[in-house]
């Protein structure tokens, strides 16, 4: 990358078709904004899968870089908040989605948008907890806001292999509860087990029929899947019990009975990670900064090139990626 041009990976629609690749393109066809970062690392999140492959509708505007996490150095700053040689993180805001990405070597932002890097964090890892780790955190800290704490009963996480599931599990983990995973691939036992979780359980688990209420189990839970698998947990929530549920991979709808919630009085919370409030962010990120030790992020950690990216969007999207994949900008 010289001076005035950088690499990014592009994916534009038009009457011709669609197209996935990558350009060498100059810093004036950046938008407007008032921090320029020179992008070190981005991370490969289902929904990035989703914009990549055209299997969903992410992407709002064409021409578009996607990403939408992103960690770097500013390099030009209009904003009193940052200066040359700061660095920074970004997730979530719209960006890779309506507003150029982090699967390019350069991108202009609004301030308000950016955190400065996490104390104890490297750029690496910051982008290894990504948006999967911001969201596992906040379904973490709501579980704890409304009163779930570690005891006799257990936790559960579903899709536990994945991004988010791997580090709820972990963080959950580091916070003294015992972790049930819950996954379609019973090959990631041994990893999960190596993220803290006490005993591994098939997803049919809750995907298969049941009675409206089973037997007390889930103090909480964090639902990263949705659909069949969000209805299912619900019959065997204890008392009380606290349901995250921040992901739909598995299903936009879900089914379920109202007797969790007027015989048990079950809550059900929804998590949001991409216009959360700016204070949320510096909790949620405090706290993985201080409870994820490096080692374990590493554990679930792929690093990939900018080129590879099309290839591990299919993956991801077909549910074979596990853990976090980082992106090096630069490799």
């Amino acid at each position: 990358m010289s001076s005035g041009t950088f690499r990014a990976l592009v994916v534009e629609e038009d009457a011709s078709g669609r197209r996935v690749e990558l350009r060498d393109l100059a810093v004036a066809d950046l938008p407007p904004g008032e921090v320029l970062v020179r992008i070190a690392y981005s991370t490969l999140n289902y929904k990035d899968g989703l914009a990549v492959t055209g299997k969903g509708k992410i992407l709002r505007t064409s021409p578009m870089a996607p990403g939408i996490d992103f960690a770097g150095t500013v390099v030009e700053s209009a904003s009193p908040a940052y200066r040359p040689g700061d660095e920074v993180i970004l997730t979530g805001w719209g960006v890779g989605e309506r507003y150029w990405g982090g699967f390019s070597q350069l991108n202009r932002v609004k301030a308000e948008w950016l955190l400065p890097l996490p104390e104890g964090l490297t750029l690496k890892r910051a982008m290894a907890i990504g948006t999967a780790g911001l969201t596992a955190a906040l379904c973490v800290l709501a579980l704890e806001r409304q009163g779930v704490v570690p005891g006799e009963r257990e936790l559960v996480v579903t899709g536990a292999a994945g991004g988010v599931g791997s580090m709820a599990v972990a963080l959950l983990a580091q916070a003294g509860f015992r972790v049930v995973a819950s996954t379609g691939r019973p090959n990631e036992a041994d990893y999960l087990r190596g993220l803290g979780a006490t005993e591994v359980i098939d997803r049919a688990t809750f995907t298969n029929p049941g009675r409206p209420l089973e037997r007390e189990r889930w103090a909480g839970a964090v639902d990263t899947v949705g659909g069949a698998t969000l209805g299912g947990i619900f019959r065997s929530m204890a008392y009380r019990g606290v349901v995250a549920a921040c992901g739909n991979a598995g299903g936009t709808e879900f089914t379920t009975s109202v007797f969790p919630f007027i015989l048990r009085s079950v809550q059900l919370i929804g998590v949001d990670s991409v216009v959360v409030s700016p204070d949320d962010r510096r909790q949620a990120w405090t706290r993985l900064a201080s409870t994820l030790p490096g080692d374990l992020i590493d554990q679930m950690t792929e690093l990939i090139p900018l080129d590879a990216v099309p290839a591990y969007s299919e993956a991801i999207t077909n549910g074979r990626i596990r853990g976090r994949v980082v992106i090096d900008l630069n490799a």
